[in-house]
């Protein structure tokens, strides 16, 4: 009894040593911990940023992941990256979900919200202006220009993508009256190239080159159909862009040009008032990013990032003025650097390079 009434003892010293051993750290308080729950969930929601990206499987997910990390600053700032059901969930998020101050969106999206929401100018901006996706309008031999397709069948790719919404908007601008499919692309590649399932072209809204149109066999006849950005009013959502020989040296003879328009992807923002608690997280955000901007074009990050100009505009909507600010600060600051005439050798109105 002697010997099992100390092994009972020495268990629970045992046991009471152990639990204060794995009493886990974060719950002991710390100096630069609140102490209070309040506290704690007052700190962490501080300085949150929503971010709406996209599919899980797209490019504006990886877009928002990749800012998230680059602009994180602890309590500071934390940005949360938000997976959603494509470009028209953003717009419907960053107008009405909670929690959402930002989105990456296409450009051509408000055009669609402006008849529900009128004031959609106001109460949406742009913070950058990240990529652009280029319109690939791909045909079969006897389809010759747009005209042609009236009546036929035309591929969009699956629903969600920005095919399957830019590319019926587009369409629809042109006025053409085309059955339009939903199906993947590679499976309506495969039949157009076999000449099955009756479907005379595939459309592509993304940044080019498409891998499909450079590793594919095609016979002579198959080619891109030109789409010029004075067509149908499109500057005022799209920009100008071209398809050439170095894109797709089996389809575009070289030297050759094939004219089309891109859609923006951009980074847009909330107007929420002017020093209110929201503006002011935005704010900080872009100001990170912005300084940041040189970290996303090192390897590792979308190699769009290389091309982003921070500068470069969006047809129909207005930078957001932090982001406005921020430029025109930047500017200011590079002016007040740059040496003058004499110090330089340069004559004045030189460009400096």
């Amino acid at each position: 009894m002697n010997t099992m009434r100390a092994i009972g003892i020495g268990l629970f010293v045992l046991l009471a040593g152990s639990t204060q051993v794995l009493t886990p750290t974060a719950a002991q308080p710390r100096a630069d911990r609140p102490t209070s729950t309040a506290q704690t969930v007052a700190k962490i929601n501080s300085w949150t940023v929503g971010l709406a990206g996209g599919l899980l499987e797209g490019a504006p997910i990886r877009f928002a992941t990749e800012i998230a990390r680059v602009v994180d600053e602890g309590d500071a700032l934390h940005v949360l990256p938000v997976v959603t059901r494509g470009p028209t969930e953003n717009v419907e998020a960053l107008l009405y979900l909670r929690g959402i101050d930002a989105a990456i969106i296409n450009a051509d999206t408000i055009e669609q919200f402006r008849t529900l929401v009128p004031n959609i100018d106001q109460r949406v901006s742009y913070i950058l202006n990240l990529f652009p996706s280029e319109l690939h309008i791909f045909v079969r031999p006897e389809i010759n220009s747009l005209a042609d397709l009236n009546g036929k069948k035309v591929n969009f790719n699956t629903p969600g993508t920005t095919a399957a919404y830019s590319g019926p908007l587009i369409f629809d601008r042109l006025r053409l009256n085309v059955e339009k499919t939903f199906i993947p692309h590679p499976i309506a590649l495969e039949q157009m190239r076999k000449g099955e399932g009756d479907i005379a072209a595939v459309v592509f809204v993304t940044s080019k080159p498409v891998d499909a149109f450079l590793r594919g066999l095609w016979d002579p006849g198959f080619k891109f159909l030109p789409v010029g950005i004075e067509e149908a009013g499109f500057y005022t959502f799209y920009l100008p862009s071209v398809l050439t020989s170095r894109d797709y040296p089996q389809l575009i003879p070289e030297g050759q040009d094939v004219q089309t328009i891109a859609v923006p992807t951009i980074l847009a923002a909330y107007n929420w008032p002017k020093g209110s608690d929201r503006y002011n997280r935005l704010a900080r955000m872009v100001d990170y990013l912005f300084s940041r901007l040189d970290r996303l074009r090192a390897p590792g990050f979308h190699p769009a990032w290389r091309n982003v100009n921070i500068i470069a505009q969006v047809p129909g909507l207005s930078r957001f003025t932090p982001a406005q600010e921020w430029i025109d600060r930047d500017r200011a600051t590079r002016s007040q650097q740059a040496p003058g005439p004499a110090a330089s050798g340069a004559p004045a109105g030189a460009p400096q390079r």
